[in-house]
């Protein structure tokens, strides 16, 4: 385990988000599983998603997360952008803004493709702003939709 890892309070749904994680994003595993009694539900386990070690816990409903915490998902293109979008969307995600999709088990991402990244890193403080005002008009992040207005300022 990490010095430091996330732990995410679910309210009785970490079972069913682990598995939908794990089956979602490559380098992803489940490490450990505590159940209460023999047969009974999960109340936490360790799992690991694109690389990133988590914690996680049913901690009943009192426990909600809000957009205040997310995860970042670096897409290499667009192709990679559509699957991870797709696949959030197809378990009942909710698109928000700006390449912000809520899963269905209260958790936010950011879908962002790496050339979004590299354009906003720009020098040209005009190209940035141009970069930025197109996506803040977006759901999904579109990475020919953003080259053409870096070009265009």
């Amino acid at each position: 385990m990490n010095k430091v890892t996330p732990f995410l309070m679910f309210n009785d749904q970490l079972e069913a988000a682990i598995a939908f994680y794990t089956a979602t994003f490559p380098d992803s595993e489940i490490k450990t599983v505590a159940r209460t009694g023999k047969d009974g539900p999960v109340t936490s386990a360790e799992f690991v998603v694109g690389g990133q070690c988590f914690m996680g816990y049913n901690g009943g409903s009192y426990f909600t997360f809000s957009q205040g915490f997310s995860l970042f998902v670096d897409c290499k293109d667009q192709k990679e952008v559509d699957e991870y979008w797709n696949r959030l969307v197809s378990a009942g995600a909710t698109p928000s803004q700006c390449g912000w999709i809520t899963d269905p088990f209260g958790i936010t991402w950011q879908i962002v493709p790496r050339r979004f990244m590299e354009l906003i890193a720009d020098m040209n403080a005009t190209k940035v702003k141009a970069v930025m005002a197109a996506m803040m008009t977006m759901v999904k992040l579109d990475v020919a939709a953003l080259e053409k207005a870096y070009a265009a300022a």
